[in-house]
């Protein structure tokens, strides 16, 4: 694959792009030599992700993407600052799914590896603490797997940025899918959510409220610990309530425990929407048959016209012989959009990084790039749902690849 950031590290090689390089409009080269360093210094990249803990789930993706994209551009030879090509070195650090871990490693990656920019973990919990520690130090840094809503909440942005879905639009999905497709129901749902801050967000605020103007009603709706392990009481009682739709919002060991204790009791609900939680390969393989039929919100698919994502794919399975997620898309998107705004700056000054990351005007891998004033860039969202341990897109009717599953078998 070609992209526009190598067209700006190695602009004499203009014979190397072809019908598939992409261009990002508006990031001409900008800022000044203020961030000139030794030019035999890489260029340095921290992050930190969850290799372990409950989002373990999440992080090996992530850091395939976050490697692969720096892989890919040092292979290109670097980018160039202050006339110099250099090469990318990046530092990843297991914040082991624990928010303080997050704060600790940010701020030593910025103070003794001296990054010149971030990269952010996963999940609200884990991105927003490394987004504030770098926005109070200057830092640029950019997440790709916090809901925008909940990211944007927080303050208002300087040096942090986001690249993911509306969780507005994660909450409306399913119902759309369902309607779409002429499935029947009674039209009554429970909610079952994490106390975390996509849960609440999801689970308290926004998905009652578009159950509503659905034409649903919501029969009850139960929160819990993140760490809770025992739902067999708030499963039972979703089960007397009647309702023919379940909607979880959770981590993932908690929705694997809850689809598994659903099976325990002899209940099936008609459909089953997991958001979060069962998004990895890791809950299909550890439910099996049970896995089957379950909803979860998605954003990406090999399938989806955009520039290298089946390229993404095969790399990843050819690469590490595992099932591949979506999460190598956005994690590789945004290092990409990352060193594409460096090199647009072609400076290592902070401010200068920053002001070219809010330039970005362009399609990577994971779909359309382009923030806006509250430092967010919004994706696409679609409903993929768990066939056979594959996921299966089945809304949007113009990007499904195969047909709903229902009613839960």
């Amino acid at each position: 694959m070609h992209h526009s950031s190598r067209f700006k590290r190695l602009a004499g090689s203009l014979s190397l792009l072809t019908a598939a390089t992409l261009v990002l409009t508006g990031c001409s080269p900008i800022g000044s030599d203020s961030g000139a360093s030794d030019s035999s210094e890489p260029i340095r990249i921290g992050a930190t992700v969850p290799l372990s803990g409950v989002l373990a789930g999440f992080g090996s993706f992530l850091q395939w993407g976050y490697q692969h994209a720096v892989d890919e551009v040092n292979a290109d030879g670097g980018i160039m600052i202050d006339g110099v090509a250099r090469e990318v070195e990046l530092t990843l650090v297991d914040d082991k799914s624990d928010p303080a871990e997050v704060t600790s490693a940010i701020k030593t990656l910025i103070s003794s590896t001296n990054v010149d920019a971030l990269l952010g973990s996963c999940t609200p919990d884990l991105v927003v603490p490394g987004a504030v520690v770098a926005d109070a130090q200057g830092v640029p840094y950019i997440g790709e797997c916090a809901p925008i809503e909940v990211f944007t909440s927080v303050k208002e942005w300087t040096y942090a940025w986001d690249i993911f879905f509306s969780v507005a639009d994660q909450a409306v999905a399913p119902f759309e899918a369902l309607e779409s497709t002429g499935t029947e129901t009674n039209k009554q749902v429970f909610i079952l959510h994490d106390n975390g801050p996509d849960g609440q967000a999801i689970g308290n605020d926004i998905w009652p409220v578009v159950a509503e103007e659905q034409g649903y009603t919501v029969a009850g709706n139960i929160e819990f610990p993140d760490d809770n392990t025992d739902f067999s009481a708030a499963i039972q009682k979703a089960k007397e309530s009647g309702a023919d739709i379940v909607l979880i919002s959770s981590t993932t060991p908690a929705a694997i425990s809850i689809r598994k204790q659903m099976a325990a009791i002899g209940w099936t609900p008609k459909v089953i929407v997991s958001e979060k939680g069962a998004e990895p390969v890791q809950y299909a393989e550890a439910l099996g048959d049970l896995a089957d039929g379950v909803i979860v919100g998605a954003y990406w698919d090999s399938s989806f016209d955009y520039p290298g994502a089946e390229d993404l794919k095969e790399a990843f399975e050819s690469e590490t012989g595992l099932t591949s997620s979506q999460h190598i898309a956005d994690s590789y998107s945004a290092a990409m959009v990352l060193m594409d705004a460096i090199a647009a700056a072609g400076t290592l000054d902070k401010d200068a990084i920053n002001e070219a990351i809010g330039q970005t005007d362009a399609i990577y891998a994971v779909g359309p790039v382009k923030f806006d004033d509250q430092h967010a860039a919004k994706i696409p969202v679609v409903s993929s749902q768990w066939q056979d341990g594959v996921p299966v897109i089945v809304w949007p009717e113009d990007q499904t690849t195969g047909e709903l599953l229902f009613p839960v078998p």
